[in-house]
């Protein structure tokens, strides 16, 4: 009698996509993520010159839409196993498959610069924070402990 193979029904019709192989820049372990992804864009014409794009190209872009976004990039935050802490990350989505020695992965992935979050969208501004928050409401959500019974003095 012929062996046959069993495999569940959701393994072999799996159109779900596999788990992102991202992986440490430096222990090259596998990267868990610990956030949101948040898109980039360009609205300088340098900044998609430093992506191949010609000049001409990249300020016509920039005068008719003013905001580009940067597809296959994005700022996340992961998790390495070796290092036992969080890191925000810059990951560009690599067209091709590196061929090396290593692991081999579709993407590339550097610690992200600060100048890199200027481009990021849905990011509040860390010196300036929301727009729309109170300096009130800021105060408050800075203060420790049960302090804050002193901007209610009125009251009691």
């Amino acid at each position: 009698m012929r062996a046959v193979k069993l495999s569940r029904r959701c393994d072999r019709n799996r159109k779900r996509s596999k788990r992102r192989e991202i992986y440490c820049p430096i222990h090259m372990c596998f990267l868990h993520s610990a956030s949101r992804k948040y898109q980039l864009y360009a609205d300088k014409a340098g900044q998609l010159q430093e992506r191949g794009m010609s000049r001409q190209t990249a300020l016509i872009l920039v005068k008719t839409l003013t905001a580009i976004p940067l597809e296959g990039e994005w700022l996340e935050e992961f998790w390495c196993d070796e290092c036992q802490q969080k890191r925000w990350y810059h990951v560009k989505k690599n067209s091709q498959q590196h061929s090396g020695s290593g692991k081999r992965s579709n993407y590339s992935v550097r610690i992200a610069p600060t100048s890199l979050w200027e481009q990021a969208t849905g990011v509040v501004d860390a010196n300036n924070g929301n727009p729309s928050v109170s300096e009130f409401t800021r105060r408050q959500s800075r203060m420790n402990g049960s302090q804050s019974r002193k901007d209610f003095q009125f009251m009691f």
